[in-house]
Formats: structure tokens, sequence, C-alpha cells
């Protein structure tokens, strides 16, 4: 374990990593669908299956790198991981920023997508520097960090919109390069020597991290939880910005304002609410009681058509925050110490995964049913169909077995 003054380093630089890392996620998201529209001159209903395509590009490289991203941070530890990513992640919204076509888009977010998303390192290392007992509360202020930075990074690209649609991107880019800088002289590292282990490559895939974290007793069924989870609740990443478009006529400023509400929901229920949650109720019983939430804010969406009532809920969406957090706990009690970032490596990929399927389902059903070539006019659709998932989800923790955290031991 690290020192406690380096211990605060370490945790102030991650959390104030993940924020960022939201700030420039969240400031694309209202003028996306804008670009689309304007790079191929095509119409919101086919910019929405353009957009899932992008997405699910970045998904497939992710899923195929997060394991090895693991991997090198338990070999080498989290520090070069972090400064890596966050380097990758500013060339590519450079160069997103200068796109002169829709494959510019999907060649940035493929790069992006295999430099891996900044979650797994950040889990990895608040992992690192946390008690088993306190890695639920640890994770939720990575979440916490991340809806902080979803209040701000949505406001601020709708206001950013008004100076072009690629000026969000050109700012997003400038934020991680700053991002870096910061990390390079003042985040320790966070895992201890005697900690590491060797790296193999036959662990840094996704078959090869699922067959070695198969032998965790526990892992792989909360492992498939957690793949049903994300797949549900992306139904907002990949279609709010189209869906409130076409339901609701909101403006690019609008998206952003919508998106902000739900990010003070979502930093407030993590960073207030979680943790006495899981000390009263547990890290199971907290994801069930965010599941159900979900579910209504799911079902509520699939056929509200008011824009009031929309925005009003908002303010709600926050509460399935305490869903991720939880269940990485539970996933990062039944793993040893020196295979955390393997398990977070391998949390990216699946992550990735339901990333990958999100846009499929979600933004294609969402086209289709919103085109002149449907019978019936439902925006509401991709709710639908992820309240549905969510049920899937909450009925296979129902099952869940608790943990003897006497029974883990690190593995070779």
């Amino acid at each position: 374990m690290i020192e406690l003054q380096q211990k605060k380093h370490a945790t102030r630089f991650v959390l104030f990593t993940v924020f960022s890392y939201a700030v420039s996620f969240g400031i694309i998201m209202p003028v996306l669908p804008s670009l689309i529209v304007e790079l191929e001159k095509v119409s919101l209903s086919e910019a929405a299956f353009l957009g899932g395509m992008v997405a699910a590009a970045y998904a497939v490289f992710q899923f195929l790198m997060g394991p090895l991203v693991g991997n090198l941070g338990d070999r080498f530890g989290r520090r070069p991981v972090f400064l890596f990513s966050l380097a990758g992640f500013s060339i590519d919204f450079f160069f997103m920023g200068f796109a002169q076509n829709i494959w510019w888009l999907f060649i940035g977010r493929s790069i992006a997508g295999g430099l891996g998303a900044i979650f797994g390192p950040a889990n990895a290392a608040m992992s690192d520097i946390s008690s088993p007992e306190d890695r639920a509360k640890s994770f939720g202020m990575v979440g916490a960090s991340f809806g902080i930075g979803f209040v701000v990074g949505p406001a601020l690209g709708g206001l950013l919109a008004d100076f072009g649609t690629r000026t969000p991107f050109f700012f997003a880019a400038g934020i991680s390069a700053l991002v870096f800088v910061y990390g390079y002289f003042f985040f320790p590292e966070t895992m201890s020597e005697g900690s590491r282990r060797a790296f193999s490559i036959k662990r840094a895939n996704p078959i090869g991290a699922f067959v070695n974290l198969k032998k965790l007793k526990g892992v792989t069924g909360i492992a498939f939880i957690y793949l049903i989870w994300v797949t549900s609740t992306n139904v907002y990443p990949v279609t709010w910005p189209y869906y409130v478009q076409i339901q609701y006529q909101w403006s690019t400023k609008m998206v952003g304002i919508s998106l902000a509400l739900v990010g003070i929901s979502m930093a407030l229920i993590q960073a207030l609410v979680i943790g006495r949650v899981v000390s009263k109720v547990g890290e199971r019983n907290t994801a069930m009681i965010g599941l159900i939430f979900a579910m209504i804010g799911m079902l509520f969406y699939a056929f509200n058509t008011s824009g009031e009532l929309a925005m009003g809920l908002c303010l709600f969406v926050g509460v399935q925050g305490m869903v991720m957090p939880s269940i990485n706990a539970m996933m990062s009690r039944r793993t040893p110490k020196n295979s955390q970032g393997e398990l977070q490596g391998f949390n990216g990929s699946l992550a990735a995964l339901a990333a990958l399927l999100a846009p499929l389902i979600y933004n294609t059903s969402l086209s289709y049913f919103t085109s002149p070539n449907s019978d019936l006019f439902f925006p509401g659709i991709p709710f639908l169909i992820s309240g549905l998932v969510a049920a899937c989800a909450l009925i296979g923790l129902r099952m869940v077995s608790p943990v003897n955290n006497n029974d883990i031991k690190n593995s070779d």
C-alpha cells in the first residue's frame, strides 16, 4: 500500500482524470448528430444509424484491447497505462475535429477504442489503494467524478456549438492534453512491486482473460450480469442526442442541458448516497435498487411525449448510478489483488462489447421506427428494449451468492 500522502495524490489525480474525461466525452455529445448531418448531408434519422456505427467502431477495438491494457497495468503499473491513454484521447479529439467525412470519425474512434477507456485504469488504481470493504465506495467516487464531469461537459458543449460543430472537439483535445501533463508530474504509481505479475499474452485478450477469471469463484456469473446491465444503460449515450431531437424537437443546447441534469443526478447519488446504502443493505441489494429505478425510467422514456416531463426525469436518472459501482465491487471482492488490473481490463472489454451491441440494437431500431419505411412512428423503442434488458440483469442479481474474502488468493 502506498503512503498516505501519495494515496491522496493518486486519488485526486484519478478522480480529476475521470472528471476531465467525462467533460471531454460530454462536450462532443450534443454536437455529434449535427456534425454527422453536416459531413454526410443526411437526415437526423439516418444520422442516428451512422452515429451508432461510429460508436460500434470504438467498441470493437476497446473490446479487443481492454484485457491487454489491463494486463500491462498488472505488469508495469497503472501510471504508464494512464498517461498513454490520456495522450491517445487527446490525439483522437484533435483528429475528429478536422474530420472531412464520416470515415475520419470511424478512424478516430477506432484509435481511441484501441487505446482503451480511462475507467479500467481508474478502477484498478482505486482498487490498489482501497480495502475490499471500501471498494464500492471508491468505485462510487469514480462514478461521481464522471457524473460531475458530465454536468459540465454537455452544458459546455451546447455553448461551444455556437462557435461551430468542431469547436467542442478541439476543446476536448486540449483538456486531455492538460490532464496528461498534470499526471506526468503528480500521479504516483499505485501498484506495489510485490503485487505485480509477469505479463502473459494468453491472458491479454478477451478470451484468455475470461478463461483465467473463470477460475475465480462467482466472477463469471456477475460478469455476465455486468454485460447485460451495461448493454441496457448504454441506451442513453448512444441514442439520447438523436432521440430527444426527434421526439421532443430539442435544440443542441437543450440536449446539453438535459445531459447536464443527468450528470448532476449521478454525481449526487454516487457521492452522497451509494456508500451509505451499501453499508446498510450490501452491494447486491444496492445494485438491485438502482436497477428497479432504471427500469422505471426507461419505460417512462419509451412512451412519454412531453418534453417538460422528460427534462424533469433527468434529475432522477442518476439513481441507476448505484448499479455499476456495486456490481464492480462484487467482482473485485472475488478477485486477487494482483489480478485487479486484469479484472478491470476484462470489464473494459465487457463494457466495449455492450457498447458494440447497444448501437446495433438501439440506434438501428430508432432509425427504422422514425424513418418513412416504418408503419409505426415510435422513437421510444430503444428505451422499451433497454428496460427489458435491465429486467434480465435484475433477475440475474437475485441468483448471486455471497463471497468469502478469506478464500481469495493471489494468482500466478
